[in-house]
């Protein structure tokens, strides 16, 4: 297997041989049911779709039902599609196991949303100047957007106030610190994206 999913737990740290205290995130990740199996005869490409989280019965649409009860899997709450690389089939669980110490993964998730923000917190914009020059409330402005007669207009693209953060990030080779396979704890250095409890896409 490439991956595996996973759900962000929080973060804490831990203690390296030389004494260091070095920032770690707990994630649970696994154990996921093989729910289909895609091929390039029947579906022109080769991946697997795992499902992860137990998820209630009452909030799952009769679609899902079928599918889920075609699969032979309880409901889950996420469901996503990794590239296979060796033969399993419908129904194998997929753990912790496939992963080492040491290793370094890709793990991808969705950031914190902020919310609207101005220039200053959303580009890093130092605002319009000092307030000793006779301007008033003008700290954090973006200042011009422009010229006026030519082209008369504002370019696509240009840096303005606008929503911050709830898209998709990937950051790239974290370590793996430390395996647990016995409570499918997963515990990698640094930050990753997302709240807690929200849902990680961890790859090798």
């Amino acid at each position: 297997m490439s991956g595996i999913i996973g759900k962000n737990i929080g973060m804490t740290s831990l203690f390296d041989e030389s004494g260091w205290n070095i920032p770690c995130t707990i994630i649970e990740a696994g154990p996921c049911i093989v729910l289909q199996i895609k091929t390039k005869e029947k579906d022109g490409y080769y991946s697997c779709q795992l499902g992860f989280d137990e998820k209630k019965i009452k909030n799952t649409n009769k679609p899902l039902l079928g599918f889920f009860k075609k699969n032979k899997s309880t409901p889950k709450k996420k469901i996503f599609e990794f590239y296979i690389k060796k033969k399993i089939k419908s129904g194998d669980l997929i753990k912790l196991n496939i992963f080492n110490e040491n290793e370094y993964v890709n793990i991808t998730g969705i950031s914190k949303g902020k919310g609207f923000q101005g220039v200053v917190k959303r580009h890093g914009f130092s605002g319009v100047g000092e307030k000793s020059h006779g301007q008033h409330n003008r700290s954090r402005a973006p200042g011009s957007i422009g010229a006026g007669s030519d082209p008369s207009r504002v370019f696509k693209g240009t840096k303005m106030a606008g929503r911050l953060g709830n898209k998709k990030v990937t950051i790239k080779k974290i370590k793996i610190l430390k395996i647990d396979l016995i409570k499918n704890l997963l515990i990698v250095k640094g930050s990753v994206p997302g709240n807690k409890n929200s849902y990680l896409i961890i790859r090798k």
